[in-house]
């Protein structure tokens, strides 16, 4: 009777301790409800298997085990709890991996001690402990590794997967291993070892292509926060032309008095400090959109103290597709890339950019060119910077494009770098 309790012990907890590793990979929430449902769900699952054990005997119930337990539990997850079947799959696969540890350790307590109940009992210790180590180091680790993309997911289930499936044709629907074939013995060794190297390369590659775009993604949220830096400056030159605009009426009072006093000398000098003053702060006008004056105005100033030849060609409705941060941080990113290139020009006279803007067809049209002294090196139709920190303003430049289903073209052309986009 005893003997019978710890054996049903030992497959219930096999199916509790496999599912319970299932859901947990699979990220299922902990809270009462999800345990409540789990229970049952086992419950109902053993119900069959025991079932099952009754009517066919071990031989047959071991062979259709999938289909009482592995399969229910991957089609349970996938759904109710509406996982991905890629997802619900393999964290069936790692569960049956899982497994074959408490397996090994109640088989070698078994044979040491030339006892079924201790094999059992071996088995039900090492599960209960292995699930505590899974559960506070593992279980977060491999979620995160499965869902960072389907190659990787892909690839960290190779090997639960082949096990799976080699454990089942070998020991369960043949006895090919357990006839101690050396083809057998040396199979999985040589197969494990194989898939180890393969994994390790392929999943290094996978963990440096994700660094890679990972590191793109925060330079490009880093341009992002530039150009808003930029934006709110060159907000704030508009709110000082009207706050300029504000005092007038205390610039005329002091007119209206020099003028009472007859000093036409100093109301000429008055009114030349104020016009300075003005053209200072107050933004150049070059189409209906506030947003393409502020920047545009900003960069003639920067193109001046570069002694740069500027030449806008801009035509442009009032209201684009664009966010306000979005047309800062890609006019910004074009226009410091052309100053920054005309600046290593020796000969000022040498040092030219044309910009023309337009909407055609309901789309914002972009041609910026510019002189430059060195030719620069185009990788993957972008141009590369050899400085250490830069490179990063065209990828910005070409994800907003692309993000509002654009086109754009990096070229050299009659001697000029050339940038085109529609969007």
């Amino acid at each position: 009777m005893i003997k019978t309790i710890i054996e049903f012990s030992r497959y219930f907890l096999v199916l509790l301790f496999g599912g319970t590793i299932a859901f947990n990979i699979a990220g299922i929430e902990k809270n009462r409800k999800n345990y409540l449902l789990l229970g049952a769900f086992f419950i109902f699952l053993f119900t069959f298997q025991v079932i099952s054990l009754n009517f066919w005997g071990m031989s047959i119930t071991l062979k259709i085990y999938p289909l009482l337990s592995h399969l229910p539990i991957a089609v349970f997850i996938a759904l109710y709890f509406k996982k991905s079947w890629l997802i619900s799959l393999i964290s069936v696969f790692i569960s049956y991996l899982c497994c074959q540890a408490p397996r090994w350790f109640g088989s070698l307590a078994g044979h040491i001690f030339d006892s079924v109940s201790m094999n059992h009992i071996t088995f039900i210790v090492t599960a209960l402990g292995l699930y505590l180590l899974l559960q506070a180091y593992a279980f977060c680790s491999i979620r995160h590794l499965m869902e960072r993309s389907v190659k990787s997911c892909l690839l960290f289930a190779s090997m639960p997967v082949f096990y799976y499936f080699f454990d089942y044709i070998t020991t369960v629907y043949t006895d090919f291993m357990y006839k101690g074939s050396q083809v057998a013995i040396q199979f999985l060794p040589f197969v494990t070892s194989a898939f180890y190297f393969i994994f390790v390369l392929l999943y290094y590659a996978e963990t440096q292509k994700q660094t890679r775009i990972q590191k793109e993604l925060d330079m490009i949220e880093s341009q992002f926060k530039q150009a808003q830096k930029e934006f709110s400056s060159i907000k704030q030159i508009q709110e000082n032309a009207s706050e300029y605009r504000h005092d007038m009426r205390h610039h005329f009072s002091l007119l209206q008095s020099l003028a009472s006093k007859g000093d036409l000398e100093a109301i000429k000098n008055y009114l030349q400090t104020v016009q300075s003053d003005l053209d200072k702060i107050t933004p150049l006008r070059f189409c209906k959109n506030e947003t393409i004056n502020l920047i545009l105005s900003a960069f003639t100033s920067k193109a001046e103290k570069a002694q740069i030849q500027l030449n806008f060609d801009v035509k442009l409705t009032e209201k684009l597709n664009l966010t306000d941060t979005e047309l800062c941080s890609l006019l910004s990113n074009a226009l410091e890339n052309a100053i920054t290139a005309c600046e290593k020009i020796e000969n000022p006279s040498r040092r030219i950019i044309k910009l023309r803007l337009f909407s055609k067809n309901k789309k914002l049209c972009i041609d910026i060119r510019n002189s430059y002294q060195t030719k620069p090196f185009f990788h993957q139709n972008l141009p590369v910077s050899k400085e250490k920190g830069h490179g990063f303003g065209t990828k910005s430049m070409a994800h907003i494009i692309e993000k509002h289903d654009g086109i754009w073209q990096f070229s050299v052309k009659d001697g000029l770098f050339v940038f085109q986009a529609t969007l």
